[in-house]
């Protein structure tokens, strides 16, 4: 599909914004890790907030009526980013219940939901030699449900996470590093052309 050259130069120049969340909540975690890497990695290109979900309370229907002050800043996040990043643990070979309770949280009630249309990515980090794989998974049905746009390739997967960060936190895994740059390079010329046809419009 064509679109203006000269609107995407200028969208480069002024940044996109990206939200990451999915690390497991405990310190020292190797998935925030990740996504401090996506943050360096992504400096000139894009701005990245980090964000914690440990504050949310356990999703109920009775709160739709008043969501909590956690969730509506989360969803105001959202709504207002370009695109998104997850990084996540595989916890029993699924979603972590913190991550998945945020993501219900923010899906509901009907017509709230600031995924919608979203572009981005998921990637883990696992001190097992499958490094997350299946939580990607199922992650990737629960983002289709929520109507974002999952780019899929290359997959990212850090495995024997223990042994890829260094001790001031970086990844320090040549390969690893190569597959997470294409995908975060893949992350931003996608919404900087979805920006660009949205401008033409």
């Amino acid at each position: 599909m064509l679109y203006n050259v000269n609107i995407c130069a200028r969208m480069v120049e002024e940044k996109i914004n990206l939200i990451g969340f999915g690390s497991s909540l405990r310190k020292g975690s190797y998935n925030m890790k990740l996504l401090l890497e996506c943050k360096r990695l992504l400096a000139d290109r894009a701005n990245l907030e980090i964000v914690s979900l440990g504050d949310f309370p356990l999703y109920s229907e009775d709160l739709d009526a008043s969501t909590p002050e956690p969730v509506k800043i989360f969803k105001e996040k959202v709504k207002k980013s370009d695109g998104f990043i997850i990084s996540s643990p595989e916890y029993d070979f699924s979603i972590p219940g913190y991550l998945k309770n945020a993501l219900d949280f923010a899906s509901r009630p009907p017509g709230t939901n600031p995924f919608s249309g979203k572009t981005g990515v998921i990637m883990s980090a696992s001190m097992s030699m499958l490094g997350g794989a299946r939580v990607q998974y199922h992650l990737r049905q629960v983002m289709g449900y929520l109507d974002t746009r999952v780019i899929n390739k290359p997959e990212v997967f850090i495995t024997f996470a223990h042994k890829k960060f260094d001790e001031s936190g970086r990844l320090n895994d040549p390969s690893a590093l190569e597959f997470l740059n294409e995908l975060l390079s893949k992350l931003v010329n996608a919404i900087i052309v979805e920006k660009s046809q949205k401008v033409d419009l």
